[in-house]
């Protein structure tokens, strides 16, 4: 069986990478068994992101193979962006000729993956169904909405998802799978934190390490990259005005964006991030490490947030709502949207409180990927 696996974004690289291991475990093992049975996974990356340290890096880290295909696509406005990723994909898919298509996540280029393949008949698998932040002016909810419908089988990571695809209607039925299969991004976390324990000397580098015995580092971790955030002079900058504030107490980290960079020099607001630490894009074992040992992270990451809830660390969501409300529910995380006052209070009451004493297994226990992989061949087989 051939599938096309279509990436082109950060958090698909980890994504994908997770779930080809498994298509790989799956392989060798059909051969132990004698059986004839296997997978053959095509790599297509469209080149949302081509940064070395946004792109190339996670390949080598991940140990992912090399693309198949790149189709190069690079920057642009969404339709410009996902218009040359749908023409790209079309051709591969042609060419290819594959029994599905597996996209990931909520960007263009899952869009532009899911609406090709549908268009030539060919069954679309989509890994992390059925999330919604239920705010249409996200790009990002369009892409999740518009996939899901064009989707045969929903991989979803939580059991809220799938009440959500049931509300619009899509359930398991005919040739309809939609399946619970936990999240692929604990599956990479289990498996690439000790690594990066080992591996990854980014707190030494960053000069973070400390003497005192209660912590091995004591920093705010932030991340920032969201449009509605970072295109938003206003925002943009009371966002930066509050980490700015909670800097003068506690070093702030930011690995910056490339589109974040970009608007703070457009809108001249590099002098706002006085006193926040300021560096490039991280790899992905040195982003695990600053997550583990933050005191708080804040972010407007999806990704991160869970990250944050795999690694007990507090998180604040800059943001006014979220794709992840189990992480709130289990008070993890707190949304406090942009305004620098209630980011500075929110990060105070924070250091304060005392965190929940366990954490439940909202999002699986590890083996999504294996799921996935076992859920194509039993649709297939059947």
């Amino acid at each position: 069986m051939k599938v096309v696996t279509v990436v082109g974004a950060r958090p698909q690289f980890i994504k994908a990478a997770a779930v080809s291991r498994a298509i790989q475990a799956f392989n060798r093992s059909s051969v132990r068994l004698g059986s004839k049975k296997s997978l053959r996974e095509i790599l297509l990356h469209t080149g949302q992101h081509y940064d070395y340290l946004m792109d190339r890096v996670f390949f080598e880290e991940l140990r992912l193979p090399k693309p198949d295909y790149h189709l190069g696509a690079g920057s642009g406005s969404h339709a410009v962006q996902t218009g040359k990723m749908l023409e790209g994909v079309e051709k591969v898919l042609e060419k290819e000729k594959p029994e599905i298509t597996i996209v990931y996540g909520d960007t263009n280029s899952t869009l532009a993956g899911a609406l090709a393949a549908a268009k030539l008949n060919i069954i679309v698998g989509h890994v992390e169904a059925g999330l919604r932040s239920y705010r249409r002016t996200m790009p990002e909810e369009t892409n999740r909405l518009l996939t899901d419908h064009l989707s045969t089988l929903l991989f979803c990571p939580t059991a809220q998802a799938v009440r959500n695809l049931s509300k619009e209607g899509i359930r398991s039925r005919h040739e309809t799978v939609v399946k619970n299969v936990g999240d692929v991004m604990y599956d990479s976390i289990l498996f690439y934190s000790q690594i990066a324990e080992r591996k990854s000397t980014i707190l030494k580098d960053l000069n973070l390490l400390t003497p005192r015995a209660s912590r091995l580092a004591d920093y705010y971790l932030a991340t920032l990259h969201r449009a509605e955030n970072t295109d938003n002079p206003g925002r943009l900058k009371s966002i930066l005005k509050g980490l700015r504030e909670i800097g003068r107490e506690c070093p702030v980290i930011l690995p910056l964006h490339p589109r974040t960079k970009k608007m703070m020099r457009v809108q001249g607001l590099l002098k706002e991030a006085k006193g926040i630490q300021l560096i490039d894009p991280v790899s992905y074992l040195d982003m695990l490490r600053l997550e583990k040992h933050a005191r708080v992270i804040l972010t407007d990451s999806g990704g991160v947030q869970k990250e944050a809830y795999w690694f007990r660390v507090p998180c604040i969501t800059l943001r006014e709502e979220t794709e992840w409300l189990e992480t709130i529910q289990s008070d993890w995380n707190v949304l406090v949207g942009t305004e620098s006052d209630s980011i500075v209070k929110e990060t105070k009451r924070q250091n304060r409180r005392t965190l929940p004493a366990s954490k439940t297994k909202i999002f699986g226990d590890g083996k999504a990927s294996e799921r996935i992989v076992q859920a194509l061949f039993d649709y297939f087989l059947r």
